[in-house]
């Protein structure tokens, strides 16, 4: 028994003097890290990237529009000249996915009389097309047509 309490004495004393050293040289490890010359090099506002802008499907693109974006003009970005007017779009539950449909018109001119399945709704690369009014032509109007007041008749006797 005594022998076990003096062979654990010396490796408490073993294992403190080595925890002495990795604490010894975890110091100069440490210290050399936050030396301020290489601090301010990697905080410099010239090596930060900025954030990149998340771009936006057709239906993230349509949804600030009124509507929904029926009517109004949108494009993918490396498209020139080209532009669907959206005139159904059928969304999913989440409101970021579905699918549209559109007239697509080149140069501001109709190209298509029918309107089409719009293809690559989902990749992000569309925009809306302000300078291209909204057509009302292909939209319903919403007039009010005149109502008779509906009149009681007395009961014939």
């Amino acid at each position: 028994m005594a022998t076990a309490l003096a062979n654990r004495a010396a490796s408490d004393r073993s294992q403190s003097l080595l925890k002495l050293s990795f604490n010894f040289l975890r110091s100069f490890s440490t210290a050399s890290a936050n030396n301020p010359t290489t601090t301010a090099s990697s905080s410099s506002p010239a090596s930060k990237k900025p954030k990149r802008k998340k771009k936006k499907n057709l239906f993230e693109v349509a949804q600030f529009l009124p509507n929904w974006g029926l009517g109004y003009h949108m494009a993918k970005t490396h498209w020139t000249g080209v532009s669907y007017q959206i005139t159904k779009i059928n969304l999913y539950k989440d409101g970021k996915h579905g699918k549209a449909w559109g007239i697509v018109h080149k140069e501001g001119t109709v190209a298509a009389d029918a309107p089409k399945k719009i293809s690559g709704v989902h990749k992000r690369c569309w925009r809306y097309i302000p300078n291209l009014t909204k057509s009302t032509e292909g939209a319903p109007k919403l007039t009010k047509s005149p109502e008779t007041v509906p009149t009681t008749e007395a009961p014939v006797s």
